[in-house]
């Protein structure tokens, strides 16, 4: 069964495994299955092949089991395929690479005729791996529904400051290699297969807090916590360290699943009791397995997760898509579209509501209240939600308020006309079906409100619609917005990067999506940058882009809203070698 639900938690279930270490052979595989599923694991990593196996003419394949012992449903859901460690692609011996070259060929075949969703490719034996990535690249291009995770471990570029003294005594730590950099290699060389993902190997030691994170906009499918990664409580009991338990907490929260691999190094009697408040020690179900005590914990750690808030679980299956923005200048957009931006209460209510009645309130003093009626102009209508929402300002603030409302979008029109008249609101508004930019008005505006910001700050055309509608604003006017910064800051996100490469078009890298991110990492602090792209994907890293904050009314002589500068991103400390497929804005 899966880890659990978080309370309130509507994600997708964190599911569990276990690797399973020794050859099961023969009719040994459903029973080890079976006592694993009964212990509360949900898959296993088995071998699938014995590992003295060496290709020979004529020789039938020795798998650990005939298709037969499992059902198709059993082998599908519960088996992930561990591929011969021994191969060796990249080795001097010719006859080690053809033999590996032709045994990896078999087993992949061998788990597709299993219909297994994932094979685990051995761990690189050396840091050159062109012939490996070669042959895996051939056999992706056959693969359609089977994953292949290439197993790494999770070693440090740098070693910290409490491991200086094991560096010093193991000579092997000092040649130690970026683990990431050899993914980024290999994952090169197989064109970024979206097919191809990682399996990281958790041991005792980790790299820094920023090296761990590139790890997030990867495609990382499991991480196989080692026993050895353990640490013992005072009960007894496998317990993490707090650097551990952060790294499975983010793994978690991007549906990375845990193997535990290992051999048990604690004696923990089977019991059952009840879930323990002690964070280094969980205890609920009977024992019956001597990895279970493992499970347990790690069960126990995802339980005690924070719920995911409201506005998250209603936005996670917009996680990591790829939308093309709105352009309801050139569209008219549809009711459900606007249905959907008036749910936006944070907006109207506590941002533009407020920002209108300040503004009423700093051009009428109290004492001519009764006297002076502000023009307000909303650009940009849509069904009204601008307009109620100065209107509920000027009620609020006692101010008299003469609104106009521009709307080019027929459709959208004549919702106005209806919501006006149902709230009774034809002395105060006055509707115009026009666009901003041909309307001439009858007199001069105190405040311009208008929402042409869009995803990216100007996909609306905003600065130019409202650089056309400002002759409306009278000279002393406010216009709401009166200032806008987006934000840029390099990221990597594979999954985005694969998804429009696999649209084969020069296109679709160029253009601008919007997009709930979740699968990156954040690769250096953000810079103010003008509103351009939320998301764009680049295979450099960004030294360069619009930089500027929009103003309005912009009065400015010859104003232009074609600019140009130069960023340069320093990179988060001790991150490592990094790979920038992109860039993120927010306004």
């Amino acid at each position: 069964m899966p880890l659990g639900q978080r309370a309130g938690d509507k994600s997708d279930s964190r599911f569990s495994g276990m690797e399973v270490l020794d050859f099961p052979a023969g009719e040994c595989l459903p029973a080890v299955l079976n006592q694993s599923l009964s212990s509360g694991f949900d898959f296993l990593l088995s071998p699938l092949v014995d590992p003295a196996y060496r290709p020979t003419p004529g020789a039938v394949l020795p798998v650990s089991a005939s298709d037969l012992v499992l059902s198709p449903s059993q082998w599908s859901s519960h088996i992930v395929g561990k591929l011969s460690e021994w191969i060796d692609f990249d080795a001097e011996d010719e006859q080690l690479r053809l033999d590996s070259e032709l045994t990896l060929k078999q087993e992949v075949a061998w788990a597709s005729h299993l219909s297994l969703q994932a094979c685990v490719l051995p761990v690189p034996k050396r840091s050159s791996c062109g012939n490996y990535a070669r042959v895996v690249n051939q056999i992706l291009q056959g693969l359609t529904n089977m994953q292949l995770w290439l197993r790494l471990p999770l070693e440090k570029s740098e070693p910290m400051d409490d491991d200086h003294d094991k560096v010093k005594n193991n000579d092997h730590m000092n040649e130690m290699e970026d683990s990431w950099e050899l993914w980024n290699a290999f994952r090169l060389l197989c064109d970024h297969s979206s097919q191809l993902c990682v399996a990281l190997d958790i041991s005792s030691t980790l790299p820094s807090i920023n090296s761990l994170e590139r790890w997030f906009g990867e495609p990382v499918r499991a991480a196989i916590l080692q026993t050895n990664a353990f640490l013992t409580n005072a009960r007894g009991y496998p317990c993490l360290s707090k650097r551990h338990q952060k790294l499975l907490t983010g793994f978690f929260n991007h549906s990375v699943q845990v193997i535990i691999s290992g051999r048990s190094k604690h004696d923990v009697s089977p019991v059952e009791g009840v879930l323990s408040g002690d964070e280094n020690h969980t205890e609920g179900i009977l024992i019956q397995h001597s990895l279970s005590p493992y499970l347990n914990y790690i069960s126990y750690l995802y339980q005690r997760m924070d719920p995911l808030p409201e506005q998250e679980r209603f936005e996670i299956n917009y996680r990591d898509f790829l939308q093309s923005p709105l352009q309801p200048l050139m569209d008219n957009l549809e009711a459900q579209t606007y249905e959907t931006f008036e749910k936006d209460i944070v907006k109207y209510t506590q941002q533009y509501q407020r920002a209108v009645a300040k503004a009423l309130v700093d051009r009428v003093p109290d004492d001519a209240v009764s006297t002076t009626k502000t023009v307000l102009m909303v650009v940009g209508a849509g069904r009204g939600p601008l307009v109620r929402a100065s209107l509920q300002a000027a009620e609020e603030t006692g101010r008299k308020l003469k609104v106009y409302a521009v709307e080019k979008n027929p459709n959208a029109v004549i919702t106005l006309h209806s919501l006006i008249k149902l709230e009774g609101w034809e002395s105060m508004v006055t509707i115009i079906s026009s666009d901003m930019r041909c309307w001439d008005a009858p007199e001069k505006a105190d405040i311009l409100v208008s929402e042409l910001l869009g995803s990216f700050g100007d996909n609306e055309l905003s600065p130019e619609c409202l650089d056309g509608a400002q002759r409306f604003l009278k000279p002393d006017g406010i216009s709401i917005p009166s200032s806008y910064t987006s934000f840029i800051q390099p990221i990597t996100a594979s999954k985005l990067h694969n998804d429009i490469k696999a649209h084969k078009d020069i296109a679709h890298f160029e253009t601008s999506y919007v997009v709930k991110l979740h699968r990156i990492a954040t690769l250096s602090p953000p810079q103010p940058v003008r509103p351009e792209f939320q998301f764009c994907v680049l295979d450099w890293l960004p030294l360069s882009d619009l930089v500027f904050t929009f103003t309005h009314p912009n009065c400015t002589a010859n104003a232009s809203n074609q600019r140009y500068t130069k960023l340069k991103f320093d990179m988060l400390p001790d991150i490592g070698s990094c790979l920038v497929h992109g860039k993120q804005l927010c306004i």
